[in-house]
């Protein structure tokens, strides 16, 4: 791969060229100044990660390939993982050789753009690989550090989730919440119907459901049905106020219930009873704490899921589908797989890296003129 194989344009740079002085370490900058009065060399860098994750290189090797344009200069890129495979701790994910002037400036931004992107891919795939019959939403913008972070993020699910999609025939990723990030799921526009906010402006569940369907009649409704504790009472009479959309499979009740409290009609030993009822396996076959959480403790678990689906079921709403929000984490979606909970949809943002330190990617020179060099104890990254 070289700069030509790529259409990002100097527009679409960000940072810009005039801004990436400010935004790199100062070390570079110094070393770049050094560099500029002894004579440049022809470097080759090692881009790798020390812990399993899914390449996700686009945004990172777009800009790069912009800068190269912009600034004048050839650069060559070796991608050892192309999007979307797996990558082992350790391995290099791409080569990247050129001028050392121009290059050692970058390696701030490049592996901000990288490392956070492959981390966020790998949770994403892990999450559909585990629940592959459930579609997933990505809810993450409101937990992003800023709009970069944002397009980074759904750049990463839409990554693991083609992976996902590609290795199991997982539904995967079916949207996101925003526009601006809607192309990555093959969309225009975000999804999503209304938050807890809608409910407590028309002052009843089945109020707020009547206000969306008025004032969007032709789009499938997504209800929220926990904000008064009345997660299958509110379920039950919004579908009976709305029959025709339960019955066209285009109704929906999110539960988002908070973790202080159990779903409505449930309780310790409740939760236990619908767990043995449907998947006794289940509750056997935990192994900490924060497991039997997800299957039978408060807010949106296993059980809570269950219990919601049986009251549809039970009252004719067979098509009036479950989407669970709230903490749906890699470890939580392992858990709701072992229970085979009845999931439609997840809506999620916790599939950003749950430990920062991990999305660390760091570059290392391997190469000066084509001489061969390293720090010593990175020898591993030489070219095989």
């Amino acid at each position: 791969m070289d700069s030509r194989d790529n259409d990002a344009t100097p527009a679409d740079l960000n940072p810009s060229v005039s801004d990436i002085a400010r935004w790199t370490d100062t070390y570079f900058l110094r070393t770049k100044a050094t560099v500029g009065r002894f004579g440049d060399k022809r470097v080759t860098y090692a881009i790798f990660m020390r812990r399993p994750v899914v390449s996700a290189p686009r945004q990172a090797v777009d800009w790069l390939n912009g800068v190269a344009r912009e600034r004048g200069f050839e650069v060559e890129i070796d991608l050892l993982h192309t999007e979307g495979r797996w990558v082992g701790a350790g391995e290099p994910i791409l080569y990247i050789t050129g001028p050392l002037y121009h290059l050692v400036d970058l390696e701030t931004l490049l592996l901000m753009k990288l490392g956070p992107a492959c981390v966020g891919a790998y949770n994403a795939f892990t999450m559909c690989a585990d629940l592959p019959k459930v579609a997933f939403l990505a809810m993450d913008a409101r937990h992003c550090a800023g709009t970069e972070m944002a397009e980074i993020m759904a750049y990463a699910a839409s990554v693991g989730s083609a992976r996902a999609k590609r290795k199991v025939g997982a539904i995967g990723f079916i949207g996101n919440a925003t526009d601006a990030t809607a192309h990555y799921f093959g969309r225009t526009a975000g999804l999503g119907t209304m938050p807890h906010a809608l409910i407590g402006y028309a002052g009843s569940t089945v109020r707020a459901a009547e206000m969306f369907h008025e004032t969007f009649p032709d789009q499938d409704l997504t209800v929220l049905v926990d904000y008064f504790g009345r997660e299958v009472t509110d379920a039950l009479e919004v579908c009976r106020r709305l029959p025709h959309l339960a019955a066209a499979g285009r109704l929906s009740m999110r539960i988002d219930t908070p973790g202080g409290r159990f779903i409505e009609g449930l309780d310790p030993p409740g939760s236990y009873a619908v767990l043995e009822r449907h998947v006794p396996s289940a509750i056997r076959g935990y192994r900490d704490e924060t497991q039997l959480r997800y299957l039978i403790g408060t807010g949106v678990s296993a059980a809570a899921i269950f219990h919601l689906r049986d009251a549809l079921d039970a009252a004719g709403f067979d098509k009036v589908k479950i989407v669970a929000s709230s903490g749906f984490s890699p470890a939580k979606c392992r858990i709701m797989a072992e229970a085979q909970a009845p999931i439609d949809v997840i809506g999620t943002g916790s599939y950003l890296p749950e430990r920062w330190t991990e999305t660390y990617a760091t570059a290392d020179i391997i190469e000066y003129d084509g001489e061969k060099r390293v720090k010593v104890g990175r020898e591993f990254l030489f070219r095989k």
